[in-house]
């Protein structure tokens, strides 16, 4: 898959992950779909190293749910860390 297949991915994995957990973000919709580029990247490492399988194409189903994973991860760290530096 390409750079462009990987960014369409992550942003479109970055949208579901924040439907999935909902709330108000620091940063709003555009940290988002940036943690969800970033979260594609990482779904994919997850996927070698836990599951020991690659990314497949852009169409298969594995390759979104190894992306929205590491979106959902990316997104829950990042509130954690946002979190507290507000409270702080």
């Amino acid at each position: 898959m390409g750079i462009l297949g990987w960014i369409v991915l992550g942003l479109l994995a970055g949208l579901i992950a924040k439907a999935i957990m909902p709330g108000r973000d620091p940063g709003g919709i555009i940290i988002t779909l940036v943690l969800g580029v970033i979260g594609a990247f990482v779904g994919g490492f997850i996927g070698r190293a836990i599951f020991d399988t690659d990314l497949g194409s852009f169409f298969e189903i594995r390759t979104w749910l190894l992306a929205i994973l590491g979106s959902i991860i990316l997104l829950a760290i990042y509130r954690l860390v946002t979190g507290r530096r507000a409270h702080a």
